[in-house]
Protein backbone atom coordinates (compact mmCIF):
# COMPACT_ATOMS: atom_id res chain seq x y z
CA UNK A 1 0.00 0.00 0.00
CA UNK A 2 3.07 2.20 0.46
CA UNK A 3 4.41 1.22 -2.42
CA UNK A 4 1.34 2.42 -4.55
CA UNK A 5 -0.93 -0.67 -4.45
CA UNK A 6 -4.29 -1.21 -3.95
CA UNK A 7 -4.40 -3.88 -1.21
CA UNK A 8 -7.42 -6.62 -0.43
CA UNK A 9 -6.62 -8.72 2.44
CA UNK A 10 -8.61 -11.63 2.70
CA UNK A 11 -8.77 -12.82 6.53
CA UNK A 12 -10.97 -16.39 7.65
CA UNK A 13 -14.41 -15.08 8.73
CA UNK A 14 -15.35 -15.18 12.17
CA UNK A 15 -18.07 -14.05 14.15
CA UNK A 16 -15.94 -11.48 16.26
CA UNK A 17 -15.43 -9.42 13.25
CA UNK A 18 -11.49 -9.61 14.08
CA UNK A 19 -8.83 -9.29 11.38
CA UNK A 20 -6.04 -10.99 13.35
CA UNK A 21 -2.70 -8.89 13.61
CA UNK A 22 -4.14 -6.44 10.80
CA UNK A 23 -6.27 -5.64 13.67
CA UNK A 24 -2.91 -4.03 15.11
CA UNK A 25 -1.85 -2.80 11.90
CA UNK A 26 -0.67 0.92 11.54
CA UNK A 27 -4.32 3.72 11.44
CA UNK A 28 -2.93 4.58 7.67
CA UNK A 29 -2.63 1.21 6.41
CA UNK A 30 -5.64 -0.37 8.22
CA UNK A 31 -7.86 2.71 6.99
CA UNK A 32 -7.19 1.89 3.63
CA UNK A 33 -7.26 -1.67 3.62
CA UNK A 34 -10.42 -3.60 1.54
CA UNK A 35 -10.97 -6.64 4.21
CA UNK A 36 -12.70 -9.69 2.59
CA UNK A 37 -14.12 -11.99 5.52
CA UNK A 38 -14.01 -15.60 3.93
CA UNK A 39 -12.43 -19.12 3.49
CA UNK A 40 -9.85 -20.10 1.48
CA UNK A 41 -11.79 -23.62 1.23
CA UNK A 42 -15.37 -21.79 -0.48
CA UNK A 43 -14.68 -21.19 -4.22
CA UNK A 44 -16.93 -18.75 -4.50
CA UNK A 45 -16.05 -16.65 -1.42
CA UNK A 46 -12.30 -17.19 -3.15
CA UNK A 47 -13.49 -15.58 -6.46
CA UNK A 48 -15.46 -12.70 -4.89
CA UNK A 49 -12.41 -11.55 -3.05
CA UNK A 50 -10.08 -11.71 -6.22
CA UNK A 51 -12.55 -10.18 -8.80
CA UNK A 52 -10.41 -7.10 -10.07
CA UNK A 53 -7.13 -8.13 -8.28
CA UNK A 54 -4.12 -7.77 -10.84
CA UNK A 55 -1.87 -9.67 -8.72
CA UNK A 56 -2.72 -12.63 -5.87
CA UNK A 57 0.16 -13.23 -3.08
CA UNK A 58 -1.79 -16.70 -1.70
CA UNK A 59 -0.34 -17.68 1.82
CA UNK A 60 -3.21 -19.15 2.88
CA UNK A 61 -2.61 -22.32 4.61
CA UNK A 62 -2.53 -24.16 7.95
CA UNK A 63 1.33 -24.26 8.92
CA UNK A 64 1.66 -26.57 12.36
CA UNK A 65 2.94 -29.77 11.76
CA UNK A 66 2.10 -31.15 15.19
CA UNK A 67 -1.73 -30.05 14.46
CA UNK A 68 -1.37 -31.99 10.82
CA UNK A 69 -0.57 -35.34 12.95
CA UNK A 70 -4.65 -35.91 14.18
CA UNK A 71 -6.34 -33.52 11.92
CA UNK A 72 -4.74 -34.14 8.06
CA UNK A 73 -7.90 -33.65 7.09
CA UNK A 74 -8.20 -30.38 7.57
CA UNK A 75 -5.03 -29.65 5.79
CA UNK A 76 -6.23 -31.64 2.64
CA UNK A 77 -9.18 -29.18 2.32
CA UNK A 78 -7.25 -26.11 3.20
CA UNK A 79 -3.48 -26.39 1.87
CA UNK A 80 -4.83 -28.63 -1.07
CA UNK A 81 -8.24 -27.42 -1.79
CA UNK A 82 -7.87 -24.07 -0.94
CA UNK A 83 -5.14 -23.41 -3.30
CA UNK A 84 -7.18 -24.92 -6.58
CA UNK A 85 -9.79 -22.85 -5.30
CA UNK A 86 -7.07 -19.16 -5.60
CA UNK A 87 -5.64 -20.76 -9.12
CA UNK A 88 -9.20 -21.60 -10.66
CA UNK A 89 -9.94 -18.58 -9.91
CA UNK A 90 -6.79 -16.70 -11.08
CA UNK A 91 -7.68 -18.29 -14.30
CA UNK A 92 -11.35 -17.44 -15.11
CA UNK A 93 -10.93 -14.15 -13.64
CA UNK A 94 -7.27 -13.03 -15.61
CA UNK A 95 -5.27 -12.34 -12.74
CA UNK A 96 -1.63 -11.35 -14.45
CA UNK A 97 0.27 -12.99 -11.46
CA UNK A 98 -0.19 -15.11 -8.78
CA UNK A 99 2.64 -15.69 -6.25
CA UNK A 100 2.15 -18.97 -4.73
CA UNK A 101 3.66 -19.90 -0.47
CA UNK A 102 5.53 -22.83 -0.89
CA UNK A 103 7.55 -24.19 2.16
CA UNK A 104 11.21 -25.74 2.94
CA UNK A 105 9.47 -28.58 4.62
CA UNK A 106 8.58 -30.10 0.97
CA UNK A 107 12.43 -30.94 1.01
CA UNK A 108 12.25 -32.73 3.83
CA UNK A 109 15.65 -34.27 5.71
CA UNK A 110 17.97 -32.40 2.97
CA UNK A 111 19.89 -35.19 1.15
CA UNK A 112 22.67 -32.26 -0.32
CA UNK A 113 23.35 -28.72 1.16
CA UNK A 114 22.76 -26.37 0.31
CA UNK A 115 19.60 -27.37 -1.07
CA UNK A 116 18.56 -25.96 -4.02
CA UNK A 117 15.43 -25.81 -6.12
CA UNK A 118 16.04 -29.78 -7.52
CA UNK A 119 16.25 -31.44 -4.71
CA UNK A 120 13.77 -33.88 -3.93
CA UNK A 121 10.39 -33.59 -2.38
CA UNK A 122 9.85 -36.08 0.37
CA UNK A 123 6.52 -35.74 2.37
CA UNK A 124 7.75 -36.49 5.92
CA UNK A 125 4.29 -35.28 7.38
CA UNK A 126 0.96 -34.50 6.27
CA UNK A 127 1.70 -30.91 6.24
CA UNK A 128 4.24 -31.24 3.67
CA UNK A 129 2.51 -33.38 1.97
CA UNK A 130 -0.56 -31.13 1.34
CA UNK A 131 2.03 -28.29 0.80
CA UNK A 132 3.81 -30.45 -2.14
CA UNK A 133 0.35 -31.49 -3.68
CA UNK A 134 -0.35 -27.80 -3.57
CA UNK A 135 2.69 -26.79 -5.20
CA UNK A 136 2.38 -29.07 -7.79
CA UNK A 137 -1.23 -28.01 -8.52
CA UNK A 138 -0.10 -24.37 -9.01
CA UNK A 139 2.94 -25.82 -11.79
CA UNK A 140 -0.02 -27.84 -13.18
CA UNK A 141 -1.68 -24.36 -13.84
CA UNK A 142 1.10 -22.89 -15.24
CA UNK A 143 1.86 -25.79 -17.67
CA UNK A 144 -1.69 -26.41 -18.46
CA UNK A 145 -3.40 -23.02 -19.04
CA UNK A 146 -0.33 -20.71 -19.23
CA UNK A 147 -1.47 -19.30 -16.05
CA UNK A 148 0.83 -17.15 -14.40
CA UNK A 149 2.03 -18.48 -11.33
CA UNK A 150 5.60 -18.07 -9.27
CA UNK A 151 6.08 -21.02 -6.47
CA UNK A 152 7.82 -19.03 -3.23
CA UNK A 153 9.85 -21.19 -1.08
CA UNK A 154 10.68 -19.96 1.73
CA UNK A 155 12.77 -21.50 4.53
CA UNK A 156 11.88 -21.40 8.38
CA UNK A 157 10.78 -17.50 8.58
CA UNK A 158 10.87 -15.94 11.99
CA UNK A 159 10.10 -12.65 13.93
CA UNK A 160 7.51 -10.58 15.69
CA UNK A 161 4.18 -11.69 15.75
CA UNK A 162 4.77 -15.50 15.08
CA UNK A 163 3.08 -18.20 16.59
CA UNK A 164 4.45 -19.96 19.36
CA UNK A 165 3.63 -23.20 17.42
CA UNK A 166 6.85 -22.16 15.92
CA UNK A 167 10.73 -22.67 17.48
CA UNK A 168 11.90 -19.43 18.34
CA UNK A 169 8.55 -17.98 19.50
CA UNK A 170 8.20 -20.83 22.40
CA UNK A 171 11.74 -20.30 23.57
CA UNK A 172 11.40 -16.51 23.76
CA UNK A 173 8.02 -17.03 25.38
CA UNK A 174 8.89 -18.72 27.92
CA UNK A 175 12.29 -17.07 28.80
CA UNK A 176 10.11 -13.86 28.78
CA UNK A 177 8.06 -15.68 31.01
CA UNK A 178 10.53 -15.96 33.79
CA UNK A 179 11.43 -19.87 32.87
CA UNK A 180 14.87 -20.99 32.40
CA UNK A 181 14.17 -25.00 32.01
CA UNK A 182 13.39 -24.45 28.70
CA UNK A 183 11.02 -27.30 27.11
CA UNK A 184 11.60 -28.39 23.56
CA UNK A 185 11.56 -31.10 21.69
CA UNK A 186 14.32 -32.19 19.78
CA UNK A 187 17.04 -29.59 19.48
CA UNK A 188 19.28 -31.63 17.16
CA UNK A 189 18.06 -30.76 14.04
CA UNK A 190 19.50 -27.88 11.98
CA UNK A 191 17.34 -25.06 10.33
CA UNK A 192 18.04 -21.78 7.97
CA UNK A 193 15.59 -19.25 9.54
CA UNK A 194 14.83 -16.14 7.79
CA UNK A 195 13.83 -12.94 9.43
CA UNK A 196 10.53 -11.60 8.36
CA UNK A 197 11.89 -8.93 6.51
CA UNK A 198 13.74 -10.63 4.57
CA UNK A 199 11.02 -13.01 3.58
CA UNK A 200 8.32 -9.58 2.91
CA UNK A 201 11.46 -8.52 0.37
CA UNK A 202 11.35 -11.38 -1.58
CA UNK A 203 7.64 -11.55 -1.65
CA UNK A 204 7.81 -7.92 -2.76
CA UNK A 205 11.08 -8.76 -5.37
CA UNK A 206 8.89 -11.37 -7.14
CA UNK A 207 5.63 -9.11 -6.90
CA UNK A 208 7.43 -6.49 -8.70
CA UNK A 209 9.28 -8.46 -11.26
CA UNK A 210 8.11 -10.50 -14.36
CA UNK A 211 10.82 -12.84 -14.18
CA UNK A 212 10.30 -16.55 -12.77
CA UNK A 213 6.96 -17.50 -14.34
CA UNK A 214 5.93 -21.23 -13.87
CA UNK A 215 9.24 -21.50 -11.54
CA UNK A 216 10.21 -22.85 -7.61
CA UNK A 217 12.49 -20.22 -5.98
CA UNK A 218 14.30 -20.77 -2.48
CA UNK A 219 13.76 -17.57 -0.32
CA UNK A 220 16.32 -18.78 2.89
CA UNK A 221 19.62 -16.94 4.57
CA UNK A 222 21.87 -19.78 3.58
CA UNK A 223 23.00 -20.08 7.05
CA UNK A 224 22.58 -23.43 9.25
CA UNK A 225 21.93 -23.79 12.79
CA UNK A 226 20.85 -26.69 15.07
CA UNK A 227 17.85 -26.01 17.75
CA UNK A 228 19.68 -26.34 20.37
CA UNK A 229 22.46 -23.16 19.37
CA UNK A 230 19.58 -21.73 18.54
CA UNK A 231 18.20 -21.21 21.99
CA UNK A 232 21.04 -20.68 23.20
CA UNK A 233 21.70 -17.73 21.13
CA UNK A 234 18.14 -16.58 22.05
CA UNK A 235 19.37 -16.77 25.67
CA UNK A 236 22.27 -14.49 25.19
CA UNK A 237 20.48 -12.01 22.96
CA UNK A 238 17.97 -11.53 26.46
CA UNK A 239 20.92 -11.51 28.74
CA UNK A 240 20.17 -14.84 30.87
CA UNK A 241 21.08 -18.53 31.15
CA UNK A 242 19.08 -21.48 30.16
CA UNK A 243 18.79 -25.23 30.75
CA UNK A 244 16.75 -27.31 28.17
CA UNK A 245 14.56 -29.72 28.96
CA UNK A 246 13.33 -32.48 26.37
CA UNK A 247 9.57 -32.44 26.59
CA UNK A 248 8.38 -35.81 24.79
CA UNK A 249 5.13 -34.49 23.60
CA UNK A 250 7.30 -31.96 21.46
CA UNK A 251 9.11 -34.67 19.72
CA UNK A 252 7.89 -35.69 16.15
CA UNK A 253 7.56 -39.08 15.25
CA UNK A 254 11.27 -40.26 14.84
CA UNK A 255 10.71 -40.46 10.57
CA UNK A 256 8.72 -37.49 10.07
CA UNK A 257 11.87 -35.35 11.63
CA UNK A 258 13.39 -33.13 9.23
CA UNK A 259 16.59 -33.59 10.48
CA UNK A 260 18.49 -30.32 8.36
CA UNK A 261 17.19 -27.54 5.99
CA UNK A 262 19.69 -25.23 4.64
CA UNK A 263 18.80 -23.18 1.46
CA UNK A 264 20.42 -22.28 -2.15
CA UNK A 265 19.19 -18.96 -2.44
CA UNK A 266 21.05 -17.94 -5.43
CA UNK A 267 18.11 -18.40 -7.59
CA UNK A 268 16.25 -15.45 -5.98
CA UNK A 269 19.43 -13.64 -6.03
CA UNK A 270 19.80 -14.02 -10.29
CA UNK A 271 16.11 -13.78 -11.09
CA UNK A 272 14.74 -10.86 -8.52
CA UNK A 273 17.95 -9.12 -7.13
CA UNK A 274 16.97 -10.35 -3.91
CA UNK A 275 19.38 -11.12 -1.31
CA UNK A 276 18.61 -10.94 2.80
CA UNK A 277 19.87 -8.28 4.99
CA UNK A 278 20.20 -10.75 7.69
CA UNK A 279 22.51 -13.31 6.87
CA UNK A 280 25.19 -15.23 8.68
CA UNK A 281 25.14 -15.66 12.39
CA UNK A 282 25.60 -11.53 12.61
CA UNK A 283 22.39 -11.50 10.84
CA UNK A 284 20.76 -14.09 12.83
CA UNK A 285 21.35 -12.21 16.08
CA UNK A 286 20.35 -9.40 15.13
CA UNK A 287 17.24 -10.68 13.60
CA UNK A 288 16.95 -12.76 17.37
CA UNK A 289 17.49 -9.35 18.97
CA UNK A 290 14.80 -7.47 17.40
CA UNK A 291 11.80 -10.59 17.74
CA UNK A 292 13.02 -10.47 21.43
CA UNK A 293 12.37 -7.08 22.05
CA UNK A 294 9.00 -7.29 20.49
CA UNK A 295 8.19 -10.61 22.44
CA UNK A 296 9.44 -8.40 25.79
CA UNK A 297 6.88 -5.68 25.66
CA UNK A 298 4.42 -6.87 28.15
CA UNK A 299 1.07 -6.09 25.67
CA UNK A 300 2.53 -8.44 23.47
CA UNK A 301 3.28 -11.25 25.65
CA UNK A 302 0.30 -11.56 27.05
CA UNK A 303 -1.19 -12.96 24.04
CA UNK A 304 0.64 -15.72 24.63
CA UNK A 305 0.43 -19.15 26.51
CA UNK A 306 3.99 -19.63 27.81
CA UNK A 307 3.31 -22.59 30.08
CA UNK A 308 1.11 -24.37 27.20
CA UNK A 309 2.20 -26.29 24.39
CA UNK A 310 1.41 -25.21 21.41
CA UNK A 311 0.71 -27.54 18.26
Amino acid sequence: MRRGHDVRAFVLYNSFNSWGWLDYAPNDIRDKLDIFAGDIRDPHGVKEAMKGCDAVLHLAALIAIPYSYHSPDTYVDTNIKGTLNVLQAARELGVERIIHTSTSEVYGTARFVPISEDHPLQGQSPYSATKIAADQLAYSFYASFDLPVVIARPFNTYGPRQSARAVIPTIITQIASGQRQIQLGAVSPTRDFSYVQDTVAGFIAVLNSDQGLGEVVNFGSNFEISVGDTAHLIAEAMNTKIEIITDEARLRPENSEVERLWANNSKARQLFGWQPSYEGREGFKRGLTETAEWFLNPRNLIGYKAGRYNI
